[in-house]
């Protein structure tokens, strides 16, 4: 390792790879999708590679096509498992990789969230993070039927900017559910637990604190029903497209991950975050924002292979694959000069969508990640314990503590 600030990378895990028709490339596992042993392997592949952490993709409807409305397609994968309680799985069987999974928070209860978090930062020794994310598709209101959401058009869809706004309620009220959410973190001190048995006393009851939140959107009383997790705060991510996203992001996650096209978009994408980081008044000295661009990766070490590769599945899909993030096709060479390249732009790290699992996760924990190491800006071993470790975040100090 050089004495440069070492370049951070995470994967993105979903269903049997982000290319839709992967589920039939000839080293697919279709029949394994939803089994604990194949979850299992990969992400003790990416611990292999020595990876920062992974994600998990959740959603409270069955993926579809198309952004914004369900389809009754059957040639593409439709089905998940819980995010939270998949990442509770695999916790035990790795010591190192952060686990990062997605929950939506539009129709989830902040306290539910809060405790599911805290709980697998408990099972995992502090390598837990949280993708909160809104529900953007009104027809996912239906499995609860207590309130409705925007319906958005194919126009809607088209514009970053447009879609952002329409759903800016719902980004306002993920702002409300993640603050929520970190008070209950802090409602237990560190120390509130005495486990005094000669003495009788378990907790220290003054160290455990309502939080009284009043929203517009909830109230919530707390204490949590569970202890301060291990790492104070679990990282709270969250992919980021547009002006409301970027205000999201600044005024409540400890990573966001954006969706540039190329260097300089990079570039005019970062000066928006520093722009929401600052109009949300955040002091980036004490609390900074980690930033990752997202890309949707094909790799082979032969050249052309990768190309080949994602053509036959679009050509078993029907169509071209579309991203909202930057789709790479090439050798881990070729990736690993561009990651340098457009981490020029003030990147802290990569989040990579394997097109095709386990294919392109095997490529970036075996050829791409070595190669970064050649390179000197990825690590040769761990060096801390937990998530927060690994992007050099410090412990928050209980907010309750401080005051008290």
């Amino acid at each position: 390792m050089t004495d440069e600030v070492p370049l951070h990378l995470a994967v993105a895990l979903d269903g049997a790879g982000w290319h839709p028709a992967a589920w039939r490339a000839t080293d697919a596992r279709p029949g394994e999708l939803f089994t604990a042993v194949y979850w299992a392997d990969l992400v003790t592949e990416a611990e292999r590679g020595l990876l920062d952490f992974v994600t998990f993709e959740d959603a409270l409807g069955l993926q579809s096509a198309a952004f914004h409305l369900p389809d009754d397609r059957t040639d593409q994968v439709r089905g998940s498992l819980d995010a939270v309680l998949l990442a509770a799985r695999l916790a035990p069987l790795t010591t190192h990789i952060g686990l990062v999974p997605t929950t939506n928070v539009t129709h989830t209860e902040p306290f539910h969230l809060a405790i599911g978090i805290a709980t697998l930062d408990h099972a995992s020794k502090g390598r837990a993070g949280w993708r909160p994310q809104i529900s953007a598709r009104a027809a996912d209101a239906a499995h609860f039927g207590r309130r409705s959401t925007p319906q958005l058009t194919d126009d809607d869809v088209r514009d970053s900017e447009l879609i952002a706004g329409r759903l800016r309620p719902l980004f306002d009220e993920a702002i409300d559910v993640v603050e929520v959410v970190r008070r209950l973190w802090d409602s237990w001190e560190d120390d509130a637990e005495i486990r005094d048995a000669a003495a009788g006393r378990f907790i220290d009851r003054d160290k455990l604190h309502h939080i009284d939140f009043e929203g517009a959107y909830f109230s919530v009383r707390g204490p949590s029903i569970t202890p301060r997790p291990p790492q104070g705060q679990p990282l709270v991510t969250s992919l980021a497209h547009a002006s409301t996203p970027y205000d999201f992001a600044a005024r409540g996650s400890d990573v966001v991950y954006v969706t540039p096209h190329d260097r300089v978009g990079a570039e005019v994408t970062l000066a928006q975050v520093d722009d929401a980081v600052e109009g949300a008044g955040r002091n980036v000295r004490d609390r900074p924002l980690r930033k990752f661009a997202d890309l949707l990766v094909f790799l082979d070490e032969e050249p052309g292979a990768a190309a080949r590769r994602k053509a036959h599945l679009d050509d078993l899909d029907g169509a071209a694959l579309s991203s909202d993030a930057e789709i790479f096709a090439g050798t881990p060479g070729d990736l690993a000069d561009l990651m340098l390249d457009w981490r020029t732009a003030g990147l802290d790290g990569f989040r990579l969508r394997p097109g095709a699992l386990p294919h392109d996760l095997v490529a970036i924990t075996r050829g791409l990640a070595p190669e970064l190491r050649r390179r000197g800006v990825f690590r040769t071993a761990y060096d801390t314990t937990t998530l927060r470790g690994h992007l050099r975040l410090q412990r928050p100090n209980n907010r309750y503590a401080r005051t008290r």
